[in-house]
C-alpha cells in the first residue's frame, strides 16, 4: 500500500500541508490533521463519519506548547504533568479563539494531550502544527492498534499512514477536567484512578458516559465489533457448553478454551490485546462473543468501560 510506511518526513509534510495522517501513539492510532486548519479538520469527520457534536483531542509535542491552544492551565494539570510527563492522559482546558470550533464541537474548552510515544512527538515537532486526532477508525467501531488496522478500515481516505508498530498501551488516554475547580475524570484510560489519586491527594469523580459529550470518548455506545457481546463476571465458570456459534474469551486461560484476554492476569497485557481481540471476533464466523470482565481496579476499570460500551452497541 503506497500510503503506508515509516517515512517521518513525508508524514510531517502531509500533516503541515492540510492532509490526513494516521499517527501512531502509545494508546491507539490517531487520525491527525492540522488543528488550526478547519478544512483539514473537517476531513477527519468526513473520513470517520463522525458526528460533529463529538469533540477532538489536540496533540502537542511538549508541555511548553500548550499555550498555543489553551488560555490557561489549571495548577493540578501542572502537578500531573510534572509527575507523569508525556503519558496517556488528556487535559481539558479553556481554549484559545485560534482553535476552530469544529475541533471542540463549539465548546469553550479544548482537550490537550502530549503523547508518550517519541515517534508521535517527533512527527508533531517536525510538522510544526498541533494535530487534532481522534482514533483512526470509522466512528463507533473498534480502535486501531496497528497501522494495518488503519489501512484495512480507512484505506485511501488517509493521505499517509505512519507505521510505528503495535501500540504499547492499547487503550485510549484518560481524560481529566476541572469544571468546578476539582478534578473530574471524563474518560477512564491509560492512567488509572489510583495514579491520579496518589498525585492529587484525593480521588477524582468519574463521569465517563454521555449522549452530549463535553470531551472526546464519552458516548455510551462505542468500540463496537458489529456483533453481540455478552459480558460475564470475574470468576465465571467456563466449563459449561457455550455453543458452536459463540466465541469465548476468559480473563485468564481456562481448560477447553482456546484463548484468553491475558495469559498472566496482567491488566496491562489485557489492555494491549483488547481491541485486537474484538477485531478478531468481528472477522470470525462466531455470532456472539462471551468475554469475562476485568477486576474492577486500576486499568481493569478502563477495560471494563470499553467492554460495556462495546456491549451496548451490540445490543442496539
Amino acid at each position: 500500500m503506497q500510503n503506508l510506511g515509516k517515512d517521518l518526513a513525508r508524514a510531517a509534510s502531509v500533516l503541515k500541508a492540510g492532509g490526513l495522517v494516521a499517527m501512531p501513539t502509545e494508546t491507539v492510532y490517531g487520525l491527525a490533521a492540522n488543528a488550526f486548519d478547519q478544512a483539514a479538520v473537517a476531513r477527519i469527520y468526513e473520513a470517520k463519519n463522525r458526528p460533529h457534536f463529538d469533540p477532538l483531542i489536540v496533540h502537542l509535542p511538549d508541555w511548553n506548547e500548550v499555550d498555543r491552544v489553551a488560555t490557561s492551565i489549571h495548577p493540578e494539570a501542572h502537578l500531573l504533568w510534572n509527575a507523569l510527563g508525556p503519558a496517556p492522559i488528556t487535559y481539558v482546558l479553556p481554549k484559545r479563539n485560534e482553535v476552530p470550533d469544529l475541533v471542540t464541537s463549539g465548546l469553550d474548552h479544548v482537550a490537550v494531550r502530549i503523547p508518550q510515544l517519541r515517534l508521535a512527538r517527533e512527527l508533531l515537532t517536525l510538522a510544526g502544527v498541533p494535530a487534532a486526532a481522534p482514533s483512526a477508525n470509522p466512528f463507533g467501531f473498534v480502535s486501531p492498534t496497528t497501522a494495518q488496522h488503519v489501512a484495512d478500515q480507512l484505506g485511501e481516505r488517509v493521505d499517509y499512514i505512519l507505521d510505528g508498530g503495535p501500540c504499547e498501551v492499547g487503550l485510549e488516554s484518560t481524560i481529566i477536567a476541572w469544571p468546578n475547580g476539582k478534578a473530574v475524570v471524563l474518560r477512564l484510560g491509560g492512567i488509572t484512578l489510583e495514579q491520579l489519586s496518589a498525585i492529587l491527594g484525593y480521588l477524582p469523580e468519574v463521569r465517563n458516559s454521555s449522549s452530549s459529550p463535553s470531551a472526546p470518548g464519552m458516548l455510551q455506545a462505542h468500540y463496537a465489533p458489529g456483533k453481540p457481546l455478552r459480558l460475564v463476571p470475574q470468576g465465571f465458570d467456563w466449563s459449561g457448553e457455550q455453543g458452536k456459534e459463540i466465541q469465548s474469551l476468559p480473563w485468564m486461560p481456562a481448560e477447553g478454551i482456546a484463548g484468553s484476554l491475558t495469559t498472566s492476569g496482567s491488566p496491562a497485557e489485557a489492555a494491549q490485546r483488547l481491541f485486537a481481540e474484538l477485531r478478531a471476533f468481528a472477522a470470525s464466523d462466531a455470532k456472539e462473543l462471551w468475554i469475562e470482565l476485568a477486576p474492577e481496579e486500576g486499568l481493569g476499570r478502563a477495560i471494563n468501560d470499553r467492554l460495556r460500551r462495546a456491549a451496548h452497541c451490540g445490543e442496539d
